[in-house]
Order: C-alpha cells, then sequence, then structure tokens
C-alpha cells in the first residue's frame, strides 16, 4: 500500500525535460511509481488531486545561515514555506560547532560574533539554543529527529581556529602541533558529516568586538592544508569568501580559490556573483576563478540570486552602510554624537565622497540617497512620509538628498527604515543575468536565509524567480528555471537521490499552483526568542511541501511534522568530480 498518492499532477521533475502529466506514488519516504494518470491500481493511505498543479522536487538552498535558527525554528522559515526541503548550513567560516569544552566563554564569543558578522539577534542565540554541545558531531547530533527540513553543514574555519588557539585565534598564527590540533579536529568533524571547510577573508567580516574574525588572519599554507584535508573525505566541498566576492577578484584571491579547489579536489562555491550591466566588467572578471580551477584540477562555482532582493538600511543599526569605507567609525558613535556628526556639511560631504569611490567597491550601489524610500518612521516630525522618495522629499525641503535623509533619521533618534531603490532594474542587468545564468559554473542561490534577519529577506527567491518566469519577464522556460533550484544544486553538493523526480529518490516534493506561485512582500515580525524582529515574507501559490515523503507543510501553514534529517558527508553525499 502506498503512503500518499498524488493524482492528475503536471510534473517538472528537474532534470530541465518537459513537463508531463503523472501519478506519483510515495512510500517509506521514497518515490515508488510515476505512472500515466488514472494507472495506479495500488491502494493508498491518503490521496488527492493535484490537476492543474505543478509538481516539482523540492528546491535546495545553497547558500543558508540556519545553524542556530533550526533550534528554535524546526521549520527553517520562511524558506520551507517557498518550497526548500534542503538547506545547507555552515556558510562563511562561521559554524557554532566545535566549542572548546573548557572554555565556556567561547559560547558567548561565537553568539556575540554571529549577531554582529550574520545579523542574528543575541536574544534569539542566548535563549533559543541550548549550546550544550561541544563536537561538531555533538551539534549535528543536537539537530537529528527534530528537523522539518534536510540539512548539511560545512564547518567554520573560524570555530576551528578558536577550538585550538583561543583568544589568540584573532590575530595570531598557529603553530605547527597548533595546525595539527585544527587538522585532527577537521577530520573529526567530517567523519561525523560535516561537508566540508567554510572560510572567509572578506574585509566586512568581524566579531563582536569589531576585530577581524579569526580565519581573516590565517596565511596560505593554512587554508591549503584544511583544503587538501578535505581531499580526504567522501563527498565533501569547499566554500570560501574573499573581499573581492562583492565586487571583483584580486590576481591573489584568485590565485588563493584555484589553489584551494585545486588541493582539495573538491568543488568551491562563493558568494555572491553581483550582475548589473552598468559594471559589464564584473562578470567575466569574476568568472575567470572558474576557468582557471578547470584547467588546475578542479571547480568553482559562483552563486548568483535570480531576484533583486529587499534590504531596509538604518542609521541607527548596524546594516550595509556601515560597511562602506569610512562609514563605520560615524556610525559606531554613540546616537546623539552620531547625528551630531552627521549634521555636520563637511562630515556628509567626506561620507558621500567615500560612498562613490572605487574603494566602494559594491557599496556604491547604496549611495544614491535620493533613491531610497522612506520606511516606517517613530516621530511626529515624520508623520506621512513612509512610502515617499527622498527625492522628491528633498526637492520640497530645498536640501540635498543626503542631507534629507539625514534629518528624517534625525528626527527619529535613527530608527528610521531606509528602502533603498535597486540600481541594476534595468533591462540591460536582467538580460545579462539571463546570459550569466546559462554558465556552466554560476548557479542560482545566495540567500542567506537565517541571517541578516531584520535587514533583509533572501529566503523567498524560488517562488519569486518561478513567479518571474512563468508570468514576468519570462526569462527561462519552467523546466529550466525548477532544475536550476533543484538538480543543479543537488549534484554540486552530490546529494545521493535528491533533487529530481524519479523513482528510488527521496519524497522531497513541492506542489504549487503555476498560476499563482509567488512571494508576498517582505514585512517585519517580532516572533523570534526574546521577542526580536524579522523579516519575513509569505508564499503564494504553495499548495504542499513533503521532505522525505512527509507533508511538512500545507497552504502556507506548517504541519508540525519534524521528517528532516541531517545530512552527512559519505552517507548522503557522494564525492563531485572536479575532472
Amino acid at each position: 500500500m502506498l503512503d500518499h498518492l498524488i493524482r492528475r499532477a503536471t510534473v517538472v521533475d528537474g532534470t530541465g525535460g518537459p513537463a508531463y502529466p503523472a501519478d506519483v506514488g510515495i512510500r517509506g519516504g521514497r518515490i515508488v511509481v510515476i505512472a500515466e494518470p488514472g494507472t495506479v491500481t495500488e491502494e493508498a493511505v491518503t490521496r488527492e488531486d493535484a490537476d492543474g498543479l505543478v509538481l516539482a522536487p523540492g528546491f535546495v538552498d545553497p547558500h543558508t545561515h540556519y545553524d542556530a535558527q533550526l533550534f528554535w525554528d524546526p521549520y527553517a522559515t520562511p524558506s520551507m514555506n517557498h518550497g526548500v526541503t534542503t538547506v545547507a548550513g555552515g556558510n562563511c567560516g562561521f559554524t557554532l560547532a566545535p566549542l572548546h569544552p573548557d572554555r565556556p566563554e567561547d559560547a558567548d564569543y561565537t553568539r556575540r560574533m554571529m549577531s554582529r558578522v550574520e545579523g542574528m539577534a543575541l536574544a534569539a542565540l542566548e535563549e533559543g539554543v541550548d549550546w550544550t554541545w561541544s563536537t561538531f558531531r555533538e551539534y549535528l547530533d543536537a539537530l537529528e529527529g527534530r528537523i522539518a527540513v534536510n540539512a548539511g553543514f560545512m564547518v567554520g574555519h573560524c570555530a576551528l581556529r578558536r577550538h585550538v588557539m583561543g583568544a589568540d585565534a584573532v590575530g595570531g598564527q598557529p603553530t605547527p602541533a597548533q595546525l595539527d590540533a585544527m587538522l585532527g579536529l577537521f577530520h573529526d568533524a567530517m567523519d561525523a558529516g560535516a561537508w566540508g571547510l567554510s572560510t572567509t577573508q572578506s574585509a566586512t567580516h568581524s566579531d563582536g568586538d569589531g576585530e577581524p574574525v579569526a580565519s581573516r588572519h590565517a596565511r596560505p599554507e593554512e587554508l591549503l592544508a584544511l583544503s587538501r584535508a578535505v581531499g580526504e573525505h567522501e563527498g565533501t566541498q569547499l566554500e570560501a569568501i574573499v573581499a573581492g566576492c562583492l565586487d571583483q577578484f584580486s590576481d591573489e584571491e584568485i590565485d588563493l580559490l584555484v589553489d584551494m579547489t585545486a588541493a582539495a579536489g573538491r568543488p568551491l562555491n562563493w558568494n555572491v556573483l553581483t550582475i548589473d550591466a552598468a559594471v559589464p566588467e564584473r562578470v567575466p572578471r569574476q568568472l575567470i576563478p572558474s576557468e582557471r580551477a578547470r584547467a588546475a584540477g578542479g571547480r568553482i562555482v559562483a552563486l548568483t540570486m535570480p531576484i533583486l532582493t529587499p534590504m531596509n538600511m538604518s542609521l541607527g543599526t548596524f546594516c550595509a552602510l556601515n560597511l562602506i569605507p569610512g562609514w563605520g567609525e560615524i556610525l559606531a558613535l554613540p546616537v546623539p554624537e552620531r547625528i551630531e556628526r552627521l549634521r555636520d556639511p563637511a562630515v556628509r560631504a567626506e561620507m558621500l565622497r567615500r560612498a562613490d569611490s572605487k574603494e566602494a567597491g559594491v557599496f556604491r550601489r547604496l549611495a544614491n540617497f535620493g533613491r531610497y524610500v522612506i520606511g516606517d518612521t517613530y516621530s511626529a516630525a515624520n508623520e506621512g512620509l513612509s512610502g515617499r522618495v527622498v527625492n522628491d522629499i528633498a526637492a520640497e525641503r530645498g536640501q540635498d538628498p543626503f542631507h534629507c535623509l539625514v534629518e528624517i533619521c534625525a528626527a527619529d533618534d535613527l530608527r528610521t527604515v531606509l528602502w533603498p531603490m535597486p540600481t541594476d532594474n534595468d533591462p540591460d542587468s536582467w538580460a545579462l543575468r539571463q546570459r550569466t545564468w546559462e554558465h556552466e559554473d554560476v548557479m542560482l542561490g545566495g540567500s542567506d536565509a537565517g541571517a541578516h534577519l531584520d535587514r533583509m529577506c533572501g529566503a523567498p527567491y524560488t517562488t519569486r524567480f518561478l513567479g518571474d518566469c512563468l508570468r514576468g519577464r519570462k526569462l527561462l522556460p519552467l523546466p529550466t528555471a525548477v532544475r536550476m533550484l533543484t538538480d543543479d544544486p543537488a549534484r554540486l553538493f552530490g546529494l545521493r537521490e535528491r533533487g529530481r523526480i524519479e523513482e528510488g529518490f527521496h519524497a522531497d516534493l513541492v506542489l504549487f499552483d503555476p498560476e499563482r506561485i509567488d512571494a508576498g512582500p517582505a514585512t517585519l515580525v517580532h516572533d523570534l526568542p526574546g521577542d526580536s524582529p524579522r523579516l519575513d515574507s509569505k508564499a503564494i501559490g504553495i499548495v504542499s511541501v513533503r521532505v522525505n515523503g512527509v507533508e511538512t507543510l500545507r497552504d502556507d501553514k506548517v504541519t508540525g511534522a519534524v521528517p528532516g534529517t541531517v545530512l552527512r558527508s559519505g552517507r548522503d553525499t557522494r564525492t563531485v568530480s572536479t575532472a
């Protein structure tokens, strides 16, 4: 007897092939029958009519930070709402394990680092996670059996360094004995099922004390030793962030990434390729590492988002504006002093110069302050400004746009929410995206779901992208779009029997209405531990999500089932050849 039968669905199977009508039967968490509609005679415990609906493999998000959130939210919302059944965590060099058992202060350091660098509410990290593990295996075991999605995790380089070197991890270099200890710890983690190494050298990544995170101090020989260790385990990967990921790689960064993937003999992915027709030289430059890696026996894959991710900004809390060169020092001042400095015309002029300089890189996109939209406001002086564009308000007041924006924010004690309008929403940029997506070393992803919770909402990229393909710009046919969200990331990570609708594969499935699928607007909610805020987005047109055959979501409501599994390297992943 079947556990469940889905009848008369339009199957888009993840291979990129044409859609076809079929009945799909599930038993024991697997797809056991795919047949012409009306030909399945076996009885089923439950069944449903999917006439007019699309059945696709569950979506695979290759870059998330759900490492902490899964402890208080086993449903990985809102990603699961938007059809995601498998998430890759532990990215950017940051994980919650291993933790040194004799240094309880390391957990506090990790919480404060994650709060600063990944925008996770400190109260949520303190109240929503029990922090009882030491080893990476214990961390994975703590999640097993209590999550609704499938989740695999890289090992964060920062945690390895902190465990072995203590406070010296920031600023110091490991002795030969310490490097051996780091490698031993890393091998233990991969033996337990870690997917490989994640690391960061990005200048934007600082810890809770404002210091460069531990992995930024690692020299190439340390990174290559860890990369070689990755190659000694089945089904493993590399993920690396360098400063040039945000704009354009330096020659030294290209050398490092190529050397790492070649040393490991494993794929390396990086986040995120920003595509903008106003900077036509960026994409060719960012794909040079992929070309060189193939020649060296490795593979480098660039992640890129197929949507424009809404981000809110503020002069009062840490956000992308703090990462503009020269801005961080001013925006870190106490609020009264910050307002005083921001009201100084000379300070504003210098801030604008730095924001529009070459050194600002991709953050130059944030420098057109007249195109910002005012979000939530908090004072009588700002009544009626929400939803208005700064350029229009500035013209009414006879002020330049940045001065106008500062005065609006100052009236709210800098709590005003700011929404920058994207600069790359033009037809040429979308045409460039379409061409870039065709590259064999470019993959969709980079949501950062689980991080930057009150500043951006990338999780809905799956539904918004499909809606755009079906009813919007129609840059890709539906079978291709589904393949890019399912089979492509599944193959990159070597996931066993996932990513396609195929007999024998795990029944990770999403059923959706092609006439409606989309994502609602990002809205601020306070549903994290400690009443902390995050941005959420409702899924539209998602009828059902199944993980390992069990329904986890119906009509945007979680069912309460937790059938997900911790995906462990080797057991659940196979080695992906880079040849």
